[in-house]
This record gives structure tokens, sequence and C-alpha cells, in this order.
């Protein structure tokens, strides 16, 4: 009986006559059924396409050339067709062999399993995780008691001043001791945000989302919004990325490769540079905003209006077929607390060796910036788009920070803010400009390297505008309103 459903089994018509050619040119013996080893070529198997290539001699050019044929007739990757069919295959066979009898015994793990896929208290659900494992732990926790705790209580009491003292005593170079311990120096500013705000932050998300991840939670948030996502181009599969983004953009960016087409990798690596701010970025803004709620929901209501829009629209511009998608749902389990202590030391490790070096790197580039005087230009030229916003002069350092680190930007409003240049509504539409403000150079450098510079670039150049025209709009609405935050 099988045997009679393995003969049904097949692709489209094209795709199968694609198939037949290159059987028909594979001459040499591979272990496998030419049938296979046709079906890896035409997803792109670098492996089997070399074995091919040795074994073939001068045919490798016409079956390159079929495989750049069966390519054009098709707007998402071969690996993405054949994978589909695949799926769709083996569910009309289990379906044709299998029935399933639903279990009339009350299964805990099973009904909140479905809730959380469900449409209608699932999103309650993702809602009460935000709130109390972003907001409440993140933000309150992370970004309010410990950075207040280690900035003030350890750095601003004892390291900076003795760092300070210790420099002008011992350095009679006053350039060496403005990039120690100046006013952007790599201890007193590099090392204060590295340590004193942004790692805080970024321990308290990496151990909030290894429960979350530990939990069998981010499979089912997948389905959930796999419906929301399509209208925005996407499959619940972007969740992935899009959740790490919260964690790292750039490290984000890297797993867009996971998304099959093309279509949905662009889209993704355009909100990831838009509209998800990385997780120091966003613990800063809770912080900055957690004693004003108003402020705190608009600048929220803002972010997801934008997400939604901007995917909508560039959905709509960019050819392609809706996509499909399938995912494997792991049980529900309680997390263990040695793989979330684990993982949280593991992104940690990452953390301080490969983000830390760009702070201090960050520090020497506005060094540098102030000793020539390219600084002060590229400070001038943001005052005219800053103030535009309704925001001090003083907020384009903030923002020029924001290019080199989004954290480091930031950071750089929570200063402002302690030295009350920022009343309620220039923090909030400060925050918001800044969120969807340009990705930091590690992040334009990999869109690039990931999407090419042409598309790195129209992004970019995309996203400084439209920031600061949404600062525009929120600013004027609150004047408009009469709202004072």
């Amino acid at each position: 009986m099988l045997k009679d459903f393995v003969k049904n089994i097949g692709y489209d018509d094209p795709l199968e006559i694609y198939l037949s050619k290159l059987e028909k040119l594979l001459g040499s013996e591979y272990g496998i059924s030419k049938r296979a080893v046709s079906l890896l070529l035409l997803q792109e198997d670098e492996e089997i396409f070399e074995l091919v290539k040795k074994n073939e001699g001068d045919k490798i050019g016409v079956i390159s050339a079929i495989i750049r044929e069966a390519n054009s007739h098709y707007s998402n990757p071969l690996s993405y067709i054949i994978s589909e069919r695949r799926q769709g295959e083996a569910s009309r066979i289990t379906n044709s062999v299998m029935s399933v009898k639903e279990k009339g015994l009350f299964n805990f793990k099973e009904t909140l399993s479905r809730l959380m896929m469900n449409p209608f208290i699932g999103g309650p659900i993702l809602l009460a995780v935000m709130y109390y494992g972003l907001y409440k732990f993140v933000g309150n926790f992370g970004a309010g008691v410990l950075v207040d705790f280690i900035e003030k209580r350890i750095f601003d009491a004892h390291i900076n001043p003795f760092m300070v003292d210790l420099v002008n005593r011992y350095l009679p170079y006053e350039l060496l001791r403005d990039l120690l311990a100046g006013q952007y120096g790599i201890i007193t500013l590099g090392a204060r945000y590295a340590f004193a705000i942004i790692l805080p932050i970024v321990a308290t998300f990496f151990f909030a989302f290894a429960i979350i991840e530990d939990t069998g939670y981010l499979p089912r948030l997948a389905m959930l919004i796999d419906q929301l996502f399509k209208k925005i181009g996407l499959s619940g599969r972007a969740v992935i990325p899009l959740v790490l983004g919260l964690g790292c953009s750039t490290m984000a960016t890297m797993v867009t490769r996971t998304l099959p087409t093309k279509r949905e990798r662009i889209i993704a690596t355009l909100l990831l540079s838009l509209a998800i701010p990385c997780s120091a970025q966003m613990g800063v803004i809770l912080a900055l905003l957690q004693n004003k709620p108003l402020g705190l929901l608009i600048w929220l209501g803002v972010i997801i209006g934008v997400f939604l829009f901007v995917g909508y629209l560039a959905s709509k511009i960019m050819p392609g077929e809706l996509p499909s998608f399938y995912m494997e749902i792991p049980p529900l389990r309680l997390p263990q607390l040695s793989n979330i202590l684990r993982k949280t030391g593991s992104r940690l490790k990452w953390y301080l060796f490969e983000v830390l070096p760009l702070f201090i790197f960050a520090s020497v580039l506005i060094w540098l910036g102030q000793i020539t005087g390219v600084f002060g230009f590229l400070v001038k030229a943001l005052e005219h788009p800053v103030r535009w916003i309704g925001l001090p002069a003083q907020s384009s350092v903030a923002f020029l920070f924001g290019f080199f680190r989004r954290d480091y930007g930031a950071a750089g409003l929570y200063d402002l803010k302690t030295a009350g240049l920022l009343s309620g509504n220039q923090l909030v539409v400060a925050c918001v400009t800044l969120t969807l403000f340009l990705p930091c150079v590690a992040q334009l450098l990999m869109n690039i390297k990931e999407r090419g510079i042409g598309v790195g670039i129209i992004m970019s150049t995309f996203i400084l505008f439209f920031s600061f025209s949404v600062g525009y709009f929120v600013n004027l609405v609150l004047i408009l309103s009469g709202i004072n935050l």
C-alpha cells in the first residue's frame, strides 16, 4: 500500500521536466539515486554541486544552465518549493493511513499549549509575558534598580573619580587624558555605558529570554502571530529573528538567513533596522518612561503601528507569493535553571567579547572626531532635524551616539533626562525617533553583507528620513491635543 502512495509523489510539471533533464545528464554513480542528486542540485547544495562538477566534467555548464532556468520559473527558491511539496505529500500520506483519536482525559500542558496559540487568549498571554518579563523585570529591575545601583553607587561614587584623579596625576598629555577620562572618555563614558547602564539591562533581558526559550513558548508565539505576519509579507517563522532582535539586531539580521524567500529576508531586515529596539536600548527607554505610563503607551503604540504599517507597505511593493508556514511544536516544559544560566552566560560572554570593544572603539572615534572637528560638524548638522521635531540642540549628541551603538544613544538620552534638559513630551518624541533612527554601524555593515550594498543604503536612507518624519508627527499631535506628560 505504501508503494502506491510513493508512486504518486511528485512535483509540478515544470520541475519534473528539469529533474528529468538533470537525471539524463548524470552519468556517474553517487551512491544515491540520480533523482535525489538532481533534487539536491536544484536546491543548490554546494557539496553535491562540487561532486557533480568533478564527476561530470564538461557537462557542468549545461547542468548549471538547467538549474538557472528552473529557478527563473519560480518566485520562491526551489529549496522552499521542494520542502513545501514534501510537507504536503507527507501530510496527505499520514492523513490517508492514520486516524487520531482525541484523548478524553484533561491534559493541563496540552490545554495551555492550545490556549497560547488561540488568537483570543494567546494575545493576553503574550501581553502578560511582555509586561512581567520585559517591562517589570528588564525595565524596572534591570534598567531601574540595577542601573541606579551600579552607576551611582559604584561608578559615580568610586570608579570615575578615582580614574579621573589617577589620569590627571600621572598623564601629562591633555589629549590622552581626554581619551581615557574626558567627557567622552573610554573609562568615564565607554566603560560607564557598557558596565553601568547596558550590562545590567542585557543581562536581565538574556535571563528572561532564556526562560521564555526554555519553556517552548517561542514556537507557539510563531503559530499565534502567523496570520498577522502574513499581512506584512512574513510568516510565523520570522518571529525567531524578530524576537532575537530584541536582544541584538545585528545578530538577528544574520538569523534572517533561515527565512525561505528573499522577499521575507528583505522585509525582516528592514523591520529589524527600523522598529525593533535592542534589549539595551529598550531597557533604557523603559527606564526613561517608567514614571510616565501614558508616554510609554504612546511610544509602544507608535512603534507597533510603524512596524505593521511599513511591513504592510513593503509586502505590497515587493512582488512575491504569500509565505506558507509549518513548524514542529515541542512540548511545554518547566525551564531548567542550569539551561537558563548556561544560555545567559554564553550570551553575556558574547556581549563582553563582541560588543564591549565596540564601546571602546566608539569612544576612540568620538575622541578623534573631537580632535579633527568632524564630531562637532556632525553634531551641528543634526541640530537642525532635532530642533525640527521639538527637541533641544543638546540631544543631537545622543542621536550621533545612536549611530555608533543604539544603546549608546539611549544612554545619552538618560544623561539628558538626568540633567533635566528634556520635558515629558520631548522625552517621548526623543524615544520614538531614536528607536526608529538609523541602525548602528555594526547592524548597517551586517545589512550590507546580507542584503547587498544597494539595499543597505536604500534602507538606511529611508529610515533616516522616516524616523524624523514620525518624530515630527508625534510632536505635532502632542502639541495639538494639549497633552503634557
